[in-house]
């Protein structure tokens, strides 16, 4: 009994974050509710089985410590943007997830000679313009316009300002494991004062089945694209950097420091998580911050915790009933949410470009050139539509080319020297 609290008690601190990312992905591909709901079981899935596989292993692969794997924000703008390429769609995107996987598995062992492309200075920039780029999307969602082209209703303002409030009071109030929970507590106290306004529709939810197994490929079989593959890769890469800090850090909690093949076995699994992820209609996954926090606060060190963990989730996973709840959470209560979940994912960008040496000036110039670039798309959504098509993919996707310029900017201006190292905190997941 103690070993399914302690499992229960991980799966509630991170399923807010962990469902957010399709939700995200959905909304900005305009999915229906059922495509959603399929996308959020999907996702369920696949959480669970990548945290089994990196908490107990298969040979060389998994790090066999108390980690809860979780699909990473990093790659939500390189999803939109691959999936609304027509000649694409979804299948596109786990095509690109399947191929970054892939060849994350083939050079996790050579990783840290790769490290230095992706400095906090680069990271930092990364995370922040992901964190600036997703705040549309809560904004859309906060004024239930969904397109961003209808003015606000005054209740919708009113039900995200009071989710704010409550994960801020539950933030300052609350304590230890309630504390790791405030942004999930903030969705449900929205969620129960839409009800009281009647503004929460079920109609879905009494429709749907109440248990539905994963088809792999729902969605079709992957499409593979040069340039798609190329921007996941690149979260890939990200992810990996994320998660070398978070493992690190996890070693140090557990009294169990961390080898080169330790960290490669972690990699292999985040590797193999992008494959499994592409393949039951996911994205690529990474370590959770929260909990590992969790991890250092119980004191509770046993790996088959979170493999308990993992496996509640596969069942979460199978009830479709639940991912209709989800898609029924009205749009203001996410947003609500979502404006300090990207808000945190843009926090931790800053907070890893505080590690860099900001007082040179080569540095601020990888910053502000980065951010400049990879917002273009962001202020002027037309302003490629001139160059080839075949560039599409990745020249809309601003987070992408701020990603591309910040490696290529530090390469180039810091050159002689390892501009700040790897070990930026986990930014991956916001909550």
């Amino acid at each position: 009994m103690r070993l399914l609290t302690l499992a229960v008690q991980h799966v509630l601190t991170m399923y807010a974050g962990a469902v957010t990312v399709p939700l995200v992905v959905s909304s900005g591909l305009h999915l229906a509710a059922d495509q959603t709901a399929y996308l959020i079981s999907s996702d369920l899935v696949a959480c669970g089985i990548v945290t089994l596989i990196q908490c107990i292993g298969i040979g060389v692969i998994g790090i066999r410590l108390p980690v809860m794997m979780g699909v990473t924000f990093v790659s939500v703008g390189p999803s939109i943007a691959i999936a609304s390429n027509p000649g694409l769609g979804l299948p596109g995107v786990f095509g690109a997830t399947i191929v970054s996987g892939l060849i994350g598995l083939a050079i996790a062992p050579w990783f840290s000679r790769l490290s230095r492309l992706f400095a906090p200075v680069v990271t930092g920039t990364a995370m922040l313009l992901i964190g600036v780029s997703l705040m549309g999307v809560a904004v859309n969602w906060v004024s239930g316009s969904g397109a961003g082209n209808a003015p606000s209703e005054l209740w919708g303002v009113a039900i995200a300002v009071f989710v704010i409030l409550v994960i801020l009071g539950v933030t300052r109030f609350a304590k230890g494991f309630l504390a790791n929970t405030a942004v999930l507590l903030g969705i449900v106290a929205g969620c129960a004062a839409a009800g009281a306004m009647g503004r929460i529709d079920l109609g879905a939810v009494s429709q749907a089945g109440w248990f539905s197994l994963i088809s792999p490929l729902h969605f079709g079989l992957p499409r593979f694209d040069l340039l798609a593959a190329a921007s996941m890769t690149i979260v890939m890469l990200i992810t990996m950097v994320e998660s070398s800090g978070m493992l690190f850090a996890l070693g140090r909690i557990v009294d169990k420091p961390l080898t080169s093949d330790d960290l490669a076995r972690g990699l292999r699994a985040d590797a193999l998580g992008a494959a499994v992820g592409g393949f039951f209609n996911s994205l690529p996954y990474t370590s959770y911050s929260q909990n590992v926090a969790i991890v250092a606060m119980t004191g509770v060190r046993s790996r088959f915790v979170c493999a308990a963990a993992g496996v509640i989730l596969i069942l979460l996973g199978t009830l479709p009933k639940l991912s209709f709840l989800v898609t029924a959470i009205p749009q203001p209560v996410l947003g609500g949410a979502a404006l300090v979940m990207f808000g945190m994912v843009a926090a931790n960008g800053v907070q890893a470009l505080g590690q860099s040496d900001l007082h040179n000036k080569k540095n601020l110039y990888v910053v502000a050139v980065s951010l400049g670039v990879g917002l273009i798309p962001v202020a002027d959504g037309r302003f490629f539509d001139s160059f080839p098509a075949t560039a599409a993919t990745f020249l809309h996707n601003g987070v992408m080319l701020g990603i591309v310029t910040a490696v290529l900017l530090n390469l180039v201006l810091n050159r002689s020297v390892a501009a700040d190292g790897p070990g930026a905190p986990n930014p991956a997941d916001p909550t």
